[in-house]
């Protein structure tokens, strides 16, 4: 059992894996949170609820003076009922008013977990897995209920939480802001962890201490973006990956967010995860009910690691769906980098026919392939194949890729129209905009507007006709521009500011109609590279193409912040030409295949024209990779040393069984003369022991045969360590395969 009720103290007890929330129903009427953090073995908290009279809180209760909504830790706090601090939930009334008194209605308690009505959400595959609890909470006046659902893993120290709210009542009710999860933390010291970024820069790992004022995340692009990651953690003074106390706070969702910390008077911190309530509101009339996306909140009391190793398993096999969810993805080619828009059929073919000899098992055809696509100012919306570059269309050259053994993929932006296209000039009222007023260009584009039926209807059609045209297996869905003039002809002027969230909704409904139809086809998240990277388009996208910086350095900042929340088996990982596209700098070829098996490996290069040197170490490395491919996708991550550091970084994957690893070592800057240096292992078993080889080129010295090959128990390696080789020069890795013997 997850969830116990205690009639007596009116307490509700969740217990997730190793962490326990408990909620307290106070006066029969106020909904009071009372714990979240280490599991506790009570079912129920003994000590009272301790309230003080404080000076300028109001009291809604005339008997009693110490009891103040504004100083209590709160459950779900409204807006205009004597509570001063950022609200989780606010609404217009019909009189202009916008008072809102929620009190303690019923409660429901039942095992597994229900879906969340045109939203991505963490699922239950047997009941048994997790016990959930919806409490109700009603304004009498108004007949408004808001539903509060909680979920409670067994196997993970996370609990999931989502927002109804129905109106039941004559008028309607404007929503202003309905946030998804709200957590009242007592006095302690704090530092708040976020994933801050730009496009090429995407999920820099910042630490701040939580001050005396608001810290406050959002995004207002329309995508969760490149800038900052709907993900947030408070953490212990000095967290380390193996220590410290970390509550985490991830939302299930694509579009504008809100997210932070709002500390009061007296110490108390009060976080929050929700829709932005920035350009945001919604008209709810008599009999609907609003759904408000999904917020997890994850706790850990071993560290960084171990906090991100349970939202990995969880997203891995609870989030994910769909036939690819425990299959290892094909090593692939893309070729943008490669031939950018200029190419033709022989073209592709010719580098098809370089990639199978190296063992690269799908070709992915990126921009330039439909409309009049020479450059990027012309055609999105067009999705017709352009015969002047493949007179024979794509069934021509599937089969001629086919013929060499390869998969085929393709690119797409649907959500985005080109003035210069045949859809804009048939449909301009279809994209995002505002009467009359100018249309703002990104990348020479504009937004379709995906809270359209029309426009949801008409982009399904055509790539329903695409992906029917061609034995296609993969595709990389791309959002190149952030949203602008967000307004709707299709929406009347009191609802206008529901557009933002009806286009997530839209496209939500796209993305599960595509998916259901094309079960066999992996699809691949991509804005701009990881600019909407978040749990909400895994939910339908199993990978995402992490970052347009494809430098072999960059990538490694990149990742590790990327893997702080999401699992490897989600980052799409390539190797590209050097000087490097994006920042020009020169690595070895082993360096870019190295932190590329960090996820699902591919190349973005001109494999026709590599070195024999280097095709050799291409085809070695695909090799290398098929060989740990599931120790990669399916193992434990283990960060063993921080690029932020400036000079090396580490990580490695454990089996599931702990009988197999793979760990890598990246020498950023080199150091003349420099001293001898270990790299401790983690999460081995002490008592297996280990046969251990070193894969390593470019060596300065030559090694001693008892360093490339090495047999230790996994307590030495884990406390003794392995030596690092001297490696020559900047940018140069290693790795060490281990195997139980």
């Amino acid at each position: 059992m997850a969830i116990y009720f205690d009639e007596v103290t009116q307490q509700f007890h969740l217990q997730a894996g190793q962490t326990s929330y408990v909620i307290q129903v106070h006066k029969g009427a106020y909904l009071i949170h009372r714990y979240f953090g280490r599991r506790l073995l009570n079912p129920k908290i003994e000590q009272p609820l301790i309230t003080v009279d404080r000076a300028f809180s109001p009291n809604p209760d005339p008997l009693d003076d110490t009891f103040s909504l504004d100083t209590v830790p709160l459950e779900y706090p409204v807006f205009g009922s004597s509570d001063f601090r950022l609200p989780a939930f606010e609404a217009e009334l019909h009189d202009g008013s916008s008072i809102v008194d929620l009190r303690y209605k019923t409660y429901r308690i039942f095992s597994g977990k229900p879906k969340l009505d045109g939203l991505p959400a963490t699922y239950v595959e047997h009941e048994n897995e997790a016990q959930t609890l919806e409490i109700d909470l009603l304004d009498e006046t108004l007949q408004l209920t808001v539903t509060l659902r909680y979920t409670a893993f067994l196997s993970h120290s996370i609990i999931a939480r989502s927002v109804s709210v129905a109106n039941c009542g004559q008028h309607d009710v404007k929503l202003k802001r309905v946030l998804s999860a709200v957590c009242d933390f007592p006095n302690g010291s704090y530092n708040m962890l976020h994933l801050p970024g730009a496009h090429a820069r995407e999920r820099e790992v910042s630490v701040l201490p939580v001050g005396r004022m608001a810290q406050l995340l959002e995004s207002r692009r329309g995508a969760s973006s490149h800038q900052q990651n709907p993900f947030f953690a408070l953490v212990s003074p000095n967290t380390t990956e193996d220590s410290g106390e970390i509550f985490a706070f991830s939302f299930v969702y694509s579009g504008n967010f809100l997210m932070g910390v709002d500390p009061d008077q007296y110490g108390m911190i009060r976080a929050m995860v929700g829709i932005n309530p920035f350009g945001f509101a919604w008209q709810l009339k008599p009999g609907e009910t609003f759904h408000a996306p999904e917020a997890l909140l994850g706790y850990s009391q071993q560290g960084l690691g171990s906090m991100s190793r349970d939202f990995h398993r969880l997203f891995r096999t609870r989030l994910v769906r769909g036939t690819f969810r425990d299959q290892v993805r094909p090593v692939l080619i893309n070729n943008w980098e490669a031939t950018y828009f200029t190419f033709d059929q022989e073209t592709l073919l010719d580098l098809g026919r370089s990639a199978s000899k190296l063992g690269i098992e799908l070709f992915v055809l990126d921009d330039g392939w439909f409309g009049h696509r020479d450059n990027d100012r012309s055609s999105l919306g067009d999705w017709k194949i352009d015969f002047r570059k493949l007179p024979e269309g794509l069934q021509s050259l599937e089969k001629g890729l086919r013929d060499q053994n390869l998969k085929f993929g393709i690119w797409v932006e649907p959500e985005m129209v080109s003035p210069d296209s045949d859809l804009y000039r048939e449909h301009p009222d279809w994209c995002l905009h505002v009467g009359d007023r100018s249309r703002s260009l990104g990348r020479h584009q504009l937004v379709l507007d995906f809270s359209r039926s029309d426009v949801q209807e008409a982009i399904l059609d055509q790539l329903t006709h695409l992906l029917q045209s061609a034995p296609i297996q993969y595709v990389k869905w791309d959002m190149n521009r952030h949203m602008t003039e967000v307004g709707s002809v299709a929406w009347p002027k009191d609802q206008q500011s529901e557009v933002g969230h009806r286009y997530i909704l839209g496209l939500y409904h796209v993305l599960e109609e595509l998916t259901k139809q094309f079960p066999s086809v992996l699809f691949e998240s991509c804005s701009g590279g990881g600019g909407r990277f978040d749990p909400g388009m895994l939910y339908y996208m199993p990978q995402v193409w992490t970052s347009d910086n494809t430098d072999a350095i960059g990538r490694l900042f990149i990742q590790f912040g990327t893997s702080l929340l999401y699992p490897s088996i989600s980052m799409g990982a390539h190797v590209s030409a050097v000087p490097n596209h994006q920042v020009g700098r020169i690595t070895p070829i082993d360096t870019r295949g190295l932190v590329a098996m960090m996820g699902n490996l591919g190349y973005e290069l001109d494999v026709r024209n590599l070195s024999s040197h280097d095709r050799d170490r291409v085809n070695e490395q695909v090799l290398f990779y098929k060989s740990i491919q599931r120790l990669v996708l399916f193992g434990d991550l283990y960060r063993l040393r921080h690029p932020n550091t400036q000079k090396d970084a580490a990580w490695m994957y454990v089996g599931v069984d702990q009988r197999e690893a793979i760990a890598t070592y990246v020498q950023i800057l080199a150091q003349g003369n420099p001293p001898m240096d270990r790299l401790m292992l983690r999460g081995l078993d002490p008592i297996i022991q280990y046969e251990v080889s070193l894969i390593v080129h470019d060596l300065q010295y030559s090694i001693p045969e008892n360093v490339l090959h090495v047999a230790a128990f996994g307590d030495e390696l884990m406390n003794v360590g392995l030596v690092i080789p001297y490696l020559l020069g900047d940018f140069r890795a290693c790795a060490w395969t281990l195997k139980a013997r």
